[in-house]
């Protein structure tokens, strides 16, 4: 087991850094000022925040060791963190010690990484390679997800772990697009696929009674748009067998608890379009910087043919461009929609690090297996076979 000693005894004659860890949910609980601080001065994504990975801890992963690295300078001042979090995993009868980011699972967050001061994200990432480097006899995986493509992190990993099975893949496709709050939102439209209908939408919505957006933002007003947001990106996804964004009452907890923190910080946009006094469609949005973030989304079925979701999105750029903020960003994932109001992509991909131990090896090659055995059932059967095994498997983890 990996002790919060040992991580302070590692090599640090070739550092300035000092590198140690935090491995317990109550020490994560009371690092909230300072990591909000050094995130405000990182280049880090709004997934690496306290406020989103702190709860993801306490009602995803309840039963994961967090095992939170971190770097001060010489003055005891915090200049970087890697929120990994250690679990056993047991693969046909092998005991797997597995490293991995907190927040990787369930809920959907892009762009995970070290948390760094500007400027600082090379020596950091590399104080804490050296230092996984030296525990390596502690873990047998070094699994990180959805690092950017362009992260130093990933670049350092590959050079500190040279002759060993290191082993980068593709991820996702981010859609986004550059804004310029100077534009009118009108030139800025023209530039989309979605110009037209979006205005002739509009047009027809703001006609009928009691049409409004709501904007919510401060965090003891979140109880009613939270419910609709939940009910509408339900409704949306019953017909092709559930969300794969947002499924079971733990994550929805989650969320609770996130969008709460996050309000505090002045960091959410829950936007929820109303007509007749009824909640029609909810965009659940992030504000990061100079950066919104298009987290989720949800709308009633019943008004898909009014385009309610397609003019939802449009007002949220316009409050974007309004707000002075100077990107969009739709996260993973290529829908059509995404790529009628974008133009630009970026990618995330993965790093695995075998450590050595024939534990480590063994759990790729079980899930090469097993991800073989899954891409031959899918060549023998039916295309419209494995579209329903699919929506058998989203309900089932609906309800689980």
């Amino acid at each position: 087991m990996i002790r919060e000693d040992e991580l302070r005894q590692g090599p640090r004659a070739a550092q300035r850094l000092d590198v140690s860890a935090v491995g317990s949910l109550s020490a994560l609980a009371g690092m909230r000022a300072e990591w909000d601080s050094l995130l405000d001065s990182s280049h880090a994504g709004p997934f690496n925040s306290w406020e989103w990975l702190y709860p993801w801890c306490r009602r995803i992963e309840p039963g994961r060791r967090p095992l939170v690295l971190t770097a001060r300078d010489a003055a005891g001042t915090l200049v970087g963190l890697l929120p990994l979090g250690l679990e056993t995993r047991r693969v046909t009868g092998a005991r797997v010690r597995r490293l991995g980011f907190l927040g990787e699972t369930h809920v959907g967050s892009d762009y995970l990484d070290v948390v760094a001061r500007r400027g600082a994200e090379r020596e950091v990432a590399g104080a804490f390679a050296r230092m996984l480097v030296a525990l390596r006899e502690e873990w047998d995986v070094l699994d990180l997800t959805d690092l950017r493509e362009d992260s130093v992190t990933v670049d350092v990993l590959r050079a500190a772990f040279s002759g060993q099975d290191v082993r980068l893949s593709e991820r996702y496709v981010c859609p986004y697009d550059v804004l310029d709050p100077r534009e009118p939102f009108d030139a800025f439209l023209k530039r989309t696929g979605r110009r037209d209908n979006y205005l002739r939408r509009r047009k027809w919505l703001e006609k009928q009674d009691g049409y409004r957006i709501e904007r919510t933002e401060a965090p003891g007003e979140l109880a009613g748009p939270m419910t609709d947001f939940f009910r509408l990106h339900s409704a949306r996804w019953a017909e092709d067998g559930g969300s794969q964004g947002i499924k079971g009452t733990g994550v929805e907890s989650f969320h609770r608890d996130a969008t709460q923190l996050l309000a505090e910080r002045g960091r959410l946009r829950l936007y929820t379009m109303k007509v007749g006094g009824r909640a029609v469609a909810s965009v659940y949005g992030i504000v990061h910087g100079d950066r919104f973030v298009y987290f989720q989304s949800g709308y009633d079925p019943e008004w898909r043919n009014r385009s309610v979701g397609l003019v939802l999105v449009g007002e949220t750029f316009k409050d974007a461009m309004e707000a002075g903020l100077t990107e969009y960003d739709f996260l993973r994932g290529t829908e059509t929609y995404k790529s009628d109001w974008v133009s630009k992509q970026r990618r995330t991909v993965s790093v695995r690090v075998h450590s050595g131990t024939r534990a480590g090896a063994w759990f790729t090659r079980a899930e090469e297996l097993a991800r073989k055995g899954r891409n031959a059932a899918k060549q023998v059967m039916p295309g419209t076979w494995v579209e329903k095994v699919r929506r058998f498997r989203r309900r089932r983890a609906a309800v689980d």
